[in-house]
């Protein structure tokens, strides 16, 4: 499936140049065309990763080194105690070279000395600092049930800064508020000034869209189009910004996701522009996109092309697909990812378009990670049709398919996603629907790790996808808030934001209250006036309870059949907790037999509505409202 925020991009651009029909049809561009002529002097510019830490587990460390002609220099590390320079290769390109390192436990921070002889003897001081993250507790705590996930995207939610509102020197050097495509001037820093925001709803993690550079030249404000892997985008801060960012976030009890993409880059990203080798990107005679369609991965009786179309085809003309079979490739974007995580003490890694890497990658990808850093979370978006097919790309109970067996902790629950809108979206709901999408958890290793949502920035608002119904807005949110899985939020939802997501920027407005001149703002309980005011509420004081009451996030979950329209479930525990959670999506009340349930309610005599406070004095037989939920308290 085709997130839809590509779908601008896909009605046409190659590169930075303005797209016709012919440039689709066009050769994909080669090393010769975009290799910078050979220097007779070699001139470093940069060097990735960009440092690098003593104390790392693995000791081997790949050097990227690119500057005009440094191919034609030889390349030799000056006497360091515990580091070796094990060799040097050649790439297709003049411009690169690539340096091979062992760094032994014994080895101290301090400036490597790199010499370049070729024409001219050029020296280069790389940086070897210490390891800090496994003796931080406050670095990589990684996620978990009780955890709430608020995700915004930084450009669309506060501009904090408004001296990077203009950076002279990149391709959309400007905000323009009145373009759904150009950037609006969102920042870290407007981030976090609303952290007591965030805490006043229960949340407990931030998720960005992507804030590495993605200098292109336009729609450059989602992120998912990265033109250095070492660098955060200056229109939202600094990198060390983006560092002390995190920092601040973990003294303020909240945890941050860093989003990023492993199969395609930008086409403004040095590495395109200047190749090192062909076999560094997926090449086609001519311009081929993937097929969207993860079934081939794992189909018994599919082809050899459609796998290949699916994993090896672009994702589109200014986003090159990257050949992570090749393990040059594998090892610069293992680094990168290792990188972030050491650097900022990130706490979880939002995989985009998880499934389109290559599949032996993943799992190299994966357990790299989880050597280095085994508190770190990772969830992939799979966005695929069935929940088999979901569970393929998670830690499961199935037996290897083509040597591929996940390693991802969690994914993203698009089959319950799906459900609760087709359960709440017509006159008469069915909420059947999200009881079966449950019933197939018996395939992934641990389900209650699976990241569940209403919506977010590639599909419709979930407000309006219900047709404004704010009954139905609470039910959905009461599911999000009391069923297994670590619950997501995208920004706006609490305060009813809608639209539908064609195109896609309607889904993606600015936060009101987040920028200057804003007529409302709903960052204030003054501001947040009618429904909006009413949802917040509502939301915030279920999340609350939630955060309170362990149970409802980490208890067990039991689910009866749905009868009537009511669909009832529990969260309980071992030391005789548990919270009934009845949701009624009929119009009209229903009584509901209460002895279907006597196997959760033995022992407990009544219980408390916690939205209301209203009290159930009788578990043997209730009427509930029309379009209603309970979240019931169970007492002794």
């Amino acid at each position: 499936m085709i997130p839809s925020r590509f779908l601008p991009l896909l009605a046409g651009s190659l590169l930075a140049a303005a797209t016709t029909s012919a440039t689709l049809a066009a050769p994909a561009v080669t090393l010769t065309e975009l290799a910078a002529p050979a220097a007779k002097t070699a001139a470093i510019q940069r060097i990735d990763p960009t440092f690098w830490w003593v104390g790392m587990k693995n000791p081997k460390l790949q050097l990227l080194v690119h500057g005009p002609g440094i191919a034609s220099s030889t390349a030799t590390l000056r006497a360091y105690e515990g580091v070796t320079l094990d060799g040097v290769q050649k790439l297709e390109s003049p411009n690169y070279l690539l340096l091979n390192l062992t760094i032994s436990p014994t080895a101290r921070p301090g400036k490597l000395q790199l010499e370049f002889k070729g024409s001219k003897k050029t020296t280069f001081a790389y940086e070897l600092r210490q390891r800090t993250t496994p003796g931080d507790q406050q670095k990589v705590q990684g996620l978990a049930q009780q955890d709430f996930i608020y995700f915004l995207m930084p450009d669309r939610f506060s501009n904090g800064d408004p001296k990077n509102d203009y950076i002279k020197d990149m391709r959309a050097p400007k905000v323009a508020r009145d373009s759904m495509y150009a950037r609006h001037g969102g920042d870290l820093k407007g981030i976090e000034n609303h952290f007591d925001y965030f805490k006043s709803l229960g949340v407990t993690a931030l998720w960005l869209t992507p804030v590495v550079e993605n200098d292109m030249p336009k729609a450059s404000y989602h992120g998912y189009a990265l033109t250095d892997y070492y660098n955060t985008d200056r229109r939202y801060g600094t990198l060390e910004e983006y560092k002390q960012f995190v920092e601040k976030a973990h003294q303020n009890g909240l945890k941050v996701v860093h989003d990023v993409v492993l199969n395609h880059m930008g086409s403004q990203n040095y590495l395109f522009l200047d190749q090192p080798a062909k076999d560094w990107f997926n090449q086609w005679p001519g311009f081929t996109r993937s097929n969207y369609n993860s079934s081939a991965l794992n189909d018994p009786y599919g082809s050899q092309l459609d796998r290949k179309l699916y994993n090896k085809g672009w994702f589109d003309t200014t986003m090159p697909d990257v050949n992570q079979s090749n393990p040059l490739v594998a090892t610069y974007l293992i680094q990168n990812f290792l990188w972030w995580v050491e650097y900022t003490g990130l706490d979880a890694y939002r995989i985009d378009t998880y499934p389109y890497s290559d599949p032996k990658f993943l799992m190299q990808w994966g357990q790299a990670l989880n050597e280095e850093f085994p508190n770190l979370f990772k969830f992939g978006e799979a966005w695929v049709g069935s929940t088999a097919q979901q569970a393929f790309f998670a830690r499961n109970v199935f037996q290897p398919v083509d040597g591929f067996k996940s390693n991802l902790e969690s994914v993203f629950d698009f089959q319950s996603q799906n459900a609760i809108h087709d359960a709440l979206r017509g006159d008469q709901p069915n909420l059947n629907r999200v009881y079966e999408a449950l019933q197939g958890d018996w395939m992934y290793e641990d389900a209650t790790r699976n990241v569940t949502f209403l919506d977010n920035h590639d599909m419709s608002r979930f407000y309006s996808v219900i047709g404004e119904d704010f009954d139905k807005y609470k039910l959905g949110v009461t599911w999000l808030l009391t069923s297994r899985g670590i619950p997501q939020l995208y920004y706006g939802t609490e305060v009813l934001m809608k639209n539908f997501s064609n195109p896609d920027g309607k889904v993606r407005e600015d936060f009101p209250g987040g920028f200057a001149g804003d007529k409302q703002n709903y960052f204030t309980a003054a501001g947040r006036t009618g429904q909006a005011g009413e949802a917040f509420n509502y939301l915030s004081k279920l999340s609350l309870y939630r955060q309170a009451h362990p149970v409802l996030a980490t208890g067990k979950l039991m689910q009866f059949i749905p009868q009537d329209g009511v669909y009832t479930y529990f969260r309980y525990n071992d030391q005789g907790e548990a919270v009934m959670i009845l949701l009624n999506g009929n119009k009209d009340e229903k009584t509901v037999d209460g002895a279907r349930f006597v196997e959760r309610t033995g022992g407990f005599t009544g219980g408390t509505e916690i939205m209301t406070g209203a009290a159930l004095s009788d578990l043997k037989t209730f009427t509930i409202p029309g379009r209603t939920s309970w979240v019931v308290e169970l007492k002794k």
